[in-house]
């Protein structure tokens, strides 16, 4: 599989699992069948709640002589209660535990925003309102390059930040984060923060690449003019879309716990987009009203990252 080179010399496969929400026996039969049909990264976060069923998905493939552990590209991430310094390190170890593995081959801080310390994932008043923690994501950054110097983590990087928040960590940083995983599709297309990335020599990894769940109508899945294409092709809208991603460099990473389409999702390496098509998917973007994870349950926060005037702060 075609794979992304990072700043620090590793490379990630092109296309990965996401698993966001396949949970229990669903994830771990995706996780199984995924790398049966050829996937070799495999995208997950302790937030998700499901490191151990891919941790013995994974761990069984390779005692089964499938894999090597060197073959996988395993992705996770630090959630938001861990931001504090001291709390990095045993958030990773419990991760590692999970995934039944010595190291990730890459490690994001899932938001810049810190909540409440704690296993409680989502620390709430008795209002319902978040509780937020006021540690700096420059310190947590400081506590992350240490678990690539102790071999944890081969690769650091973020999500969800924008430009401004990726500037703060550059300015400080001793190991530079290889990668920003964002939401990008064609409603919401994010050319200004992925060239940006790209300036600072910083892959982009797309989540929600076909635009939220195909159930959702307002799915960019629907689109007309995107099925178009996929017809002159002789292929799906997800196809077109996750191909879009392939052809600006960036990793998609879609989810799917459905066999058909797990295989469906990895078949984009026949075909190309041409200047037509290209030019159709990008008019399609909507900027911020494309936008289909708002995390509105952060918008108060000092360092929520999706105000709309973000790159003039």
């Amino acid at each position: 599989m075609k794979t992304v080179k990072f700043n620090n010399g590793c490379e990630c496969p092109i296309i990965g699992l996401g698993t966001y929400r396949s949970q229990d026996e669903d994830g771990y039969r995706a996780v199984k069948h995924a790398i049966d049909v050829g996937y070799r990264h495999i995208d997950t976060a302790l937030y998700y709640q499901n490191e151990k069923e891919i941790g013995r998905a994974v761990s069984e493939k390779i005692a089964d002589g499938i894999i090597r552990r060197e073959d996988i590209f395993l992705t996770s991430k630090l959630w938001n209660t861990f931001h504090r310094p001291d709390l990095v390190e045993p958030a990773l170890k419990e991760t590692l535990k999970d995934l039944r593995t010595d190291y990730v081959d890459l490690y994001l801080i899932h938001w810049p925003t810190a909540f409440q310390d704690g296993w409680n994932l989502s620390p709430k008043d008795q209002k319902g309102k978040m509780q937020f923690s006021n540690v700096d994501y420059v310190d947590t950054w400081k506590a992350m390059e240490c678990l690539v110097d102790k071999g944890m983590a081969k690769s650091i990087g973020l999500s969800n930040f924008n430009e401004c928040q990726i500037e703060r960590i550059l300015s400080c940083a001793r190991i530079v984060p290889v990668n920003n995983q964002i939401e990008v599709h064609p409603y919401l297309n994010q050319k200004t923060l992925v060239d940006f990335c790209n300036s600072k020599n910083i892959t982009v990894t797309a989540y929600r690449p076909l635009g939220g769940p195909p159930s959702e109508s307002s799915s960019p899945i629907h689109n007309p003019c995107i099925a178009a294409i996929g017809e002159k092709h002789g292929k799906t809208p997800g196809q077109i879309m996750i191909k879009f991603l392939i052809e600006r460099g960036i990793i998609a990473i879609p989810k799917s716990s459905n066999p058909q389409r797990i295989e469906s999702n990895l078949d984009v390496f026949d075909f190309k987009l041409d200047e037509t098509d290209m030019k159709t998917l990008w008019d399609l973007d909507k900027g911020n009203q494309g936008r289909s994870i708002t995390y509105d349950v952060a918008i108060d926060h000092k360092d929520y990252p999706f105000h709309s005037n973000v790159e003039q702060i």
